[in-house]
């Protein structure tokens, strides 16, 4: 409706009466109210009943519509009198359109207001008048009325006013009409004026806030429809009000700026194109300084971005990638909502999830915990809902939060993968593919078990028990779980699992031991008992501190309720069942809960004590299933191949899974169905499957002689067949289960004894290494019965014929190590000899034939020779590993028993410990684990633990890092025994860890690699092997340990070696040591130098009673040698130019066969093998320095070895050697465990027989160029392992010595002129800086080799090599003069690395 174009005012008639419709009297202010109304309704039917084309009518009544708006009517305090008004205004506007009767602007806005006033009314629909204010809505929807008010100056105002009208009075109680008649009535003044000012938009936008909102729901759907229906005209009004406060930061532009975010998100909701121009001002927000401003903006854009319908990633790039950007914020409060946010995107937008994967990554490893822990809720929440929205590189990130440092991320991603894992794999709720690519989860859980701390490992038994193997479930599906599960599991997780239940079964050993304390009288030494029992008890407990507390109150509880005590040991019963204990639990509970706290700590210790005891997944019936599933799966049919394993596998590993169940529930198994089952499996052809069903038998069948007499005349013959004909672990247990299960054992075990000991032959060595077993463990068990008879079997068969005999010449591979089943079947027969030995002795344990002595003395023997006992040169190198192996270990196991520990003499304790330096890598490892176990164990004296210092030799990185990590262990191993057990303090000499200094300094007094004491490189090494152990112990100085340390050290130096205690070099060596020991405290510790609480006692084996006439103050160690072992950096000699200085020194002993030691580099590191490769200048020995660092971490297993990769590569020319002297041609297959092998038998001579163990560190005599020319290094030359000898010019082999002697000065001198000292820390320069060094010593090319051997240094060495092959024709024993002749016959000389040998030398 528009106003008129003519300023006047519509006129009534010309005698301008007030015309009213008929019937309807005069309406003035002088009549009643309910008149007015009266007449009032009949102008209002009169009005309605118009149309626009009632032209005589309207000029009729014009006259009554100008006095409908007067002030009278306008202003009238009667509501009904103002509605009736309202309406006929409406229809006056109906009817005059488009040219209203009333041409005053302040009339007309007057009017509006009026009418805007009235629809108040449609508040009410239930008021008998709601009709008609719906029919004044309705009439102005219609006809827009509200649009002349655009050519009103202040016409806003009554836009505004209408607007709130309409918002506040929009309820419930209307119908669809009444809320479409409004948006009409809205929508038209919006979209048909000239813009929406701020004021009219803030009446709009403010009923999208949150307050407002949840007041009154519906004015928020008609704000949500308007701005839909408006959307392409107020958008340019919404995006200016949007400029001005989020670019331009003018706030006071409306009330609503502080609820911007807010009304961003509603928008976005209702309409994404309502901020279309918007979402470009919030990229510049994100970039504010502000970090409480970008967390706004970022709490919002992740709403508007996770919004399940939401195209704006893929819509707006730009904000999108600057959104992930805040994900590095430096806020952490934007960091964390952008964490929180990406699980809704992941669940929401699928194809986003590559966008956040990598800043999900990186967010895992953020320095905040509360961020890292919502990374891993973040995809575990997302994994729950469908597991194709978490990549593989989501999951990866679970196994490095595993073993985060932080308890609650290592819990949270625990719990997280074990809901995942009961969810698709248990449950398969999304199919067997999702199941497999999840199937690594059981593994790596259990592999957390592995963890030192209590809390992993109680968090996996609690794991296993809810979601891997739900303890809820019944019996037969629990084992089925179970059985399929055993057989899916990696080694390191079958382990673990086997480790957890037998740390449950030691627990509940413990409960019951402390329950039988109870029932004894109380006494003191109960009470100690006790309280040892109760520590013990709380170690394995969560917060051992608080533990102790509460396990001494439930300690108190025990011995004051006769009735939790009944309860508990039904609980720990071996025939308690699982359901008995999950009730004995509930009891248990129950009656701790009073008096009822909001939380109670002690119940929470009981209850995890109870968890852990409580056997609710195996008892009889469990047994009874998983036989019952073996039984299928040897009948076959199991569903294995429907669970992802052969049926092979599963019966493998059901028989693994029973045995390892029969250690810790052997009650169980007490049922002749179950013993059936055995009996077949026993029958069938795989080994491993016989082997634990013989070890089932043993461990649980020791009533089946009196409850099962059919089972055991059909077990009897099987056990006999497989002690007689078995694998050899078959025999093994086959003796044992016999000896454990059998009253009559004696004539069980002798029927099986004496058959087997007249078949023993020698020749025939495939047949020997069952019946080898079976004796040695028959006599181990029965020594009253067999040991006569077995000393003439040792004496006769086993040393004279097996042991001291070759009859087989071995494979020449030339690797120092080969498979299993590539081992010599003489070789394995030797080995089971050896532990036959062994056995035998254990079974004695006396000494009073002196059996001991001479298999201590043989198996000495057998490490001299290096493995090759008759030293025929038969053995193969790997077969010889395998002897030293066998050898050092049956010393080993023989120091265990104090019997014998007590004859084992420090020569050949020496020669024990020094097989950890073998040149072998697998020696060294088995060793070196071996000797780990035995000491954890406490079964070795301490004396043994003092090896683990020759480790520091080791080149391997990794080997070096385990024995400190078994260093670290049985420390603390010790040190807690000794806590743990106040009897202890009496034995400390044999248990206190600091004791066992003494034996590492006299073992590396005698250490073969130092030759010459005064030697820095030698002392650096020293040093090396002392700060190893040291640095372990010296980590806490408690009970001031440091000057205890310090004064044993000096007390030392107060005595002599007992081992040669007139030997002056041997004293002056130990002192040495004890002086490198001494300055390594000093300089490590603070503290050393404070009195000593206590007095240290040396062991009287190693070291002399101190003199009290000897007083030794002397300063072994130079000022030189101090500062090379602090720095660790040695000066280089000067060169030497001429040779006459050479020529004029005195003459000394040369021995060829030995070169300075060369530590190890990129070309030797972890190598067992004897290469072609050049010797690198002595000045790269640091054992800590860069190159040898970088080389170890390159170390891998080739061939069963780790190999350390050359930088660089000898070129084939240099290694094929066309002319001048040959050298030894490098291993044909190139392994780390492997030696030279000769290509030309006429050519070459065979090479001297390797050193064993570790290279020494300087040379004993330095060889001359033509024998060196056929040395082998490189792959020899690295710690702790044995070098290749040189192989020798027959006419040069006569100064060829088994031991190393003295080296001549003038070529010591000289050898810097040869090979230039230099550090080489670049990998490939170091190969090329050995290759010139190899061609200007060796003479690698014809015409350079002419020149060497014509020097005068050449000839000088030539005539020392004649004195000396002649002074040792004349004054060596007949030993060394069978060793010179066998060297110059081109045959290897035997080197020993054994102290008994050095007379030689002096």
């Amino acid at each position: 409706m528009e106003l008129p174009q003519q300023p006047q005012q519509q006129r009534p008639a010309a005698d301008g009466k007030i015309i009213y419709p008929l019937g309807v009297k005069e309406i003035t202010d002088k009549i009643s109210n309910d008149e007015v109304v009266k007449r009032l309704k009949l102008v209002v039917k009169t009005y309605m009943d118009m149309d626009q084309d009632s032209e005589e009518e309207k000029q009729q009544y014009l006259a009554l519509a100008l006095h409908l708006a007067s002030e009278f009517f306008l202003r009238n305090p009667n509501k009904d009198v103002r509605l009736l008004v309202a309406c006929c205004l409406a229809d006056i506007f109906r009817i005059y359109a488009p040219e209203a009767p009333y041409t005053s602007h302040d009339k007309l806005k007057e009017i509006f207001l009026f009418i805007t006033r009235q629809l108040k009314g449609l508040e009410d629909t239930k008021s008998p008048q709601f009709n008609r204010y719906f029919y004044l809505l309705e009439n102005l929807a219609w006809v827009k009325s509200y649009n002349i008010c655009f050519e009103l100056e202040d016409c806003n105002e009554i836009f505004i006013q209408l607007f709130k009208t309409l918002f506040s009075v929009i309820n419930n109680s209307h119908n669809q009409k009444v809320q479409m008649h409004m948006l009409d009535l809205m929508s038209s003044i919006i979209m048909e004026g000239d813009g929406v000012t701020q004021e009219l938009l803030d009446t709009i936008l403010i009923n999208l806030i949150p307050a407002h909102k949840n007041l009154n729901k519906q004015a928020y759907d008609l704000a949500k429809t308007l701005l839909k229906r408006t959307v392409q005209t107020i958008e340019t009004c919404i995006a200016s009000f949007f400029n001005q406060v989020l670019v331009m930061g003018k706030s006071s532009v409306s009330d609503l700026s502080e609820h911007v975010f807010d009304l961003i998100q509603e928008l976005f909701a209702i309409d994404p194109l309502l901020l279309f121009s918007v979402m470009p001002q919030l990229e510049f927000k994100l970039k504010s300084n502000d970090g409480e401003e970008r967390l706004a903006v970022v709490k919002l854009l992740a709403k508007l971005f996770g919004a399940k319908d939401s195209e704006l990633a893929t819509q707006n790039r730009p904000l999108w990638q600057c959104f992930l950007g805040r994900f590095n914020d430096i806020h952490v409060p934007v960091r964390l909502e952008c964490v929180k946010f990406a699980s809704h995107c992941l669940m929401n937008h699928p194809d986003l999830a590559k966008d956040l994967t990598e800043f999900l990554k990186v967010r895992s490893h953020d320095p905040e915990e509360a961020i890292r822990h919502d990374v891993i809720v973040t995809i575990i929440n997302a994994g729950k809902k469908d597991l194709n929205l978490v990549n593989d590189q989501l999951l990866g990130l679970f196994i490095k939060k595993m073993i985060q440092k932080k308890w609650r991320v290592r819990k949270e991603a625990m719990m997280g993968l074990a809901q995942l894992y009961k969810k698709y794999c248990l449950h398969h709720e999304a199919g067997k593919e999702s199941a497999l690519k999840i199937s690594w989860i059981k593994d790596k859980l259990l592999h957390i078990y592995y963890q030192n701390s209590i809390d992993d490992k109680l968090l996996v038994e609690k794991i296993f028990a809810q979601n891997m193997v739900p303890h809820s479930l019944e019996t037969e599906e629990k084992m089925k779980c179970l059985y399929y599960l055993y057989a899916c599991l990696d080694t390191n997780a079958v382990k673990a699992l086997n480790e957890m239940w037998k740390c449950q079964n030691m627990l509940r050993g413990l409960v019951r031991e402390l329950l039988d304390l109870h029932k004894l009288p109380t006494s003191e030494a109960n009470t100690s008992a006790m309280f040892g029992k109760l520590m013990t008890i709380a170690k394995n407990l969560p917060d051992p501190g608080k533990a102790q507390d509460f396990m001494k109150k439930f300690n108190q509880v025990l011995g004051e309720d006769e009735k939790l005590r009944l309860q508990l040991e039904q609980l720990i019963s071996p025939t308690c069942s699982c359901k008995q204990a999950e009730q004995c639990v509930r009891e248990i509970t129950r009656k701790l809960t009073f008096p009822k706290q909001p939380t109670n700590p002690f119940l929470e210790m009981v209850k995890f004590l109870l968890e852990r005891i409580a056997p609710v997944h195996i008892d009889s019936e469990a047994i009874s299933a998983l036989v019952k599933l073996l039984n299928k799966s040897i009948e076959g049919t199991a569903d294995d191949d429907d669970e992802g394993v052969t049926p092979d596998t599963a019966i493998r590993a059901g028989l693994e899974l029973l045995k390892v169940l029969s250690f810790t529930h052997p009650t169980a198994f007490h049922s002749a169905e179950t013993y059936e089952s055995l009996l077949q499996c026993l029958k069938m052809e795989d080994d491993k499957v016989a082997e634990a069903a013989i070890q089932i038998f043993r461990n649980t069948g020791q009533k089946i002689e009196t409850d099962l007499p059919q089972i055991r005349s059909t077990l009897i013959p099987i056990l006999h067949q497989k002690a007689k004909r078995g694998t050899p672990h078959q025999a093994k247990q086959a003796v044992h289960c016999i000896h454990a299960i059998f009253h009559n054992k004696e004539v069980q075990l002798a029927q099986i004894f004496e058959p087997l000991s007249r078949s023993l032959n020698a020749d025939v060595p495939e047949q020997l290494i069952t019946p080898l077993v079976s004796l040695g463990h028959i006599s181990m068990l029965a020594p009253d019965q067999f040991a006569s008879p077995m000393k003439s079997i040792v004496a006769n068969f086993i040393v004279k014929d097996l042991l001291m005999n070759d009859r087989s010449v071995g494979n020449k591979n030339g690797r120092l190590w080969t498979a299993d089943d590539e081992v010599s079947p003489e070789v394995l027969a030797k080995v089971q000899a050896i532990k036959l030995l062994v056995r035998w002795l254990l079974g004695m344990k006396n000494n009073q034939s002196k059996s001991a002595n001479s298999t201590l003395r043989l198996l000495s023997a057998m490490l001299v020779s290096e493995g090759d006992l008759t030293e025929q040169k038969k053995i193969s190198k790997s077969d010889m590993s395998r002897l030293r192996l066998a050898a050092g270990s049956a010393i080993m196991k023989l120091a265990q028993e104090p019997c014998y520990h007590e004859i084992i003499t420090p020569e050949q304790f020496q020669l024990c410990g020094l097989v950890i330096n073998d040149e072998c890598y697998q020696v060294r490892q088995i060793f070196a684990q071996k000797l780990h176990v035995a000491l954890v164990k406490l079964f070795l004296p301490l004396e043994y633990m003092a090896v683990f210092a020759l480790c520091a030799k080791d080149p391997v990185k990794e080997r070096r890092a385990h024995a400190r990590q078994c260093l670290l262990k049985n420390i603390s191993v010790r040190r807690e025994y000794i806590k743990q057990n106040p009897m202890a303090h009496e034995k400390l000499l044999s248990l206190l860890p600091e004791y066992v200094v003494p034996y590492m300094i006299h073992l590396l007094a005698h250490d073969p690699d130092l030759t010459k004491p005064q030697d820095l490189e030698q002392l650096r090494d020293v040093k090396e092997c002392l700060w190893f152990m040291l640095e372990v112990l010296m980590t806490k100085n408690e009970n001031n340990s440091h000057s205890f340390l310090r004064k044993m050290v000096e007390n030392m130096k107060q005595t002599k070696d007992a081992q040669s205690p007139d030997d002056p070099k041997a004293n002056e060596k130990l002192y040495i040591v004890c002086d490198v020991a001494l300055f390594v405290i000093a300089n490590k510790s603070t503290s050393c130098h404070l009195d000593s609480p206590k007095d240290p006692v040396l062991p009287c084996k190693f070291f002399t009673p101190p003199d009290k006439d000897f007083i030794n103050d002397k300063e072994y160690l130079s000022p030189e040698a101090k500062l090379v072992l602090q720095t660790g950096k040695i000066q280089q000699p000067p060169k030497q130019t001429g040779v006459l200085g050479a020529v004029n020194k005195p003459l000394t002993v040369t021995v060829t066969a030995r070169r300075p030691y060369i530590k190890t580099t990129a070309s030797d590191t972890g190598s067992n093998a004897s290469t072609n490769s050049q010797p690198i200048s002595p000045a790269t020995n640091k054992s800590r320095d860069v190159s040898s660092e970088a080389s170890e971490t390159e170390a891998r297993e080739n061939e069963e070895n780790p190999v350390i990769t050359k930088a660089g590569g000898v070129k084939k020319e240099e290694a094929a050697q066309p002319s001048g002297k040959k050298r030894a041609a490098p291993a044909s297959d190139g392994t780390e465990n492997s030696v030279s092998s000769n290509p030309s038998a006429g050519s070459q001579p065979p090479a001297n027989k390797p050193r064993r163990g570790r290279p020494p560190k300087n040379a004993a005599g330095v060889a001359t160029p033509d024998k060196e020319a056929g040395a082998t290094t490189g792959a020899g030359t690295g710690r702790g392992r044995k070098r290749a000898a040189p192989a020798q010019d027959p006419a040069s082999t006569a100064s060829a010595d088994p031991v190393g002697v003295k080296t001549p000065k003038q070529q010591k001198e000289a050898e810097p002129k040869r090979v230039t000292p230099q550090r080489q820390i670049d990998l490939q320069r170091s190969v090329r800086v050995a290759q010139q060094a190899s061609q200007k010593t060796y003479g690698s090319e014809g015409e350079t080799e002419r020149e060497v051997e014509s020097s005068p240094e050449y000839v000088l060495q030539e005539q020392q090599e004649e004195a000396l092959d002649r002074w040792l024709r004349g004054a060596a024993g007949p030993k060394q003069r069978e060793c010179t002749h066998a060297a110059e016959q081109g045959e290897p000389s035997v080197k020993r690395r054994c102290v008994k040998t050095r007379t030689v030398r002096q």
